[in-house]
């Protein structure tokens, strides 16, 4: 009979339309919340507002002014030297955690990693508001020291090491839980230790997750605003508005009204973003073939 077995009237599959149904919650969300708004932030650099004749299509012209903004430079080198010093500094804490959890050999395991994991769940804000205090010279525990020129940079690498630490010992920790016991048995039998397992059997295994933490964590790199923008008003003579360059494009649009800059700026961060984020992909997809 027509629409028996499993088939609509049409003759297509009904899991082929089940599963496009799972599917279309995301997809609508996706495009309202990622596409669109990209889209538009494209659409919008491609604009400037002019004194003389209103807003006018620019073509690359915002684009050609961002390649040679000294402001904007100085934000983006600042934050590629944040990620490479707090990166690798978080994520060898996370991965030591990881393997101290992992060991067995940790007496309450379950409230420890609650533990490391809590500051994950303190919001950004209220975690730079927090700090801040212990920062500032007038609560603060050293005397202002912290928000001065040469340490404000490593003080908010302590705020975002405290705050993402335990997210990323939980996604390391998720893959060390599904490495086969029969490795670790075997390594017993050989007469492997706990650190000849760690290093040879472990440490191998983190390699996916360690990936993933990492593209996380650039991304989250240059994306920093919370933590400055927080401690700005500490510390304003050392936290500039472009401090970094999602502080330099948030106040070129809600402070200077340069929305099409603003959406330039915005767009040539995400394509670094992007291209870092790849270039460390395919580093480690080459790596790991050598190996």
């Amino acid at each position: 009979m027509p629409g028996s077995g499993g088939r609509s009237r049409r003759g297509v599959p009904r899991h082929h339309w089940t599963g496009w149904a799972f599917c279309l919650p995301f997809c609508a969300v996706f495009l309202v919340a990622i596409v669109a708004p990209l889209a538009y932030a494209m659409y919008l650099s491609l604009f400037q507002d002019r004194l003389v004749g209103g807003v006018v299509f620019a073509g690359a012209a915002n684009y050609a002014a961002a390649f040679t903004d000294r402001l904007f430079h100085v934000g983006l080198l600042r934050v590629a030297l944040f990620l490479a010093v707090q990166v690798p500094i978080m994520l060898g804490l996370a991965t030591l955690l990881a393997l101290a959890v992992d060991s067995g050999r940790l007496r309450w395991s379950g409230v420890y990693r609650i533990g490391v994991f809590v500051p994950y769940a303190v919001p950004a804000v209220v975690a730079s508001l927090m700090w801040g205090y212990l920062y500032g010279d007038r609560f603060g525990v050293l005397g202002g020291e912290a928000l001065s020129g040469s340490w404000i940079l490593v003080s908010i690498g302590n705020i975002v090491t405290w705050e993402w630490t335990g997210y990323n010992m939980l996604i390391l920790y998720a893959a060390l839980r599904v490495v086969p016991t029969e490795l670790y048995e075997a390594a017993e039998i050989d007469g492997a230790g706990e650190i000849r397992k760690a290093w040879s059997i472990k440490l191998p295994a983190l390699r996916p997750a360690l990936l993933l933490a990492t593209i996380f964590s650039i991304i989250g790199s240059f994306q920093l605003f919370n933590e400055p923008n927080v401690l700005a008003t500490l510390a304003p003579a050392q936290i500039t508005t472009y401090y970094t360059p999602n502080m330099y494009a948030y106040n070129l649009a809600f402070n200077g009204q340069q929305y099409n800059y603003a959406a330039a700026i915005a767009v040539v961060l995400g394509l670094v973003t992007i291209v870092v984020s790849y270039a460390v992909q395919l580093t480690a997809g080459r790596r790991e073939r050598l190996w």
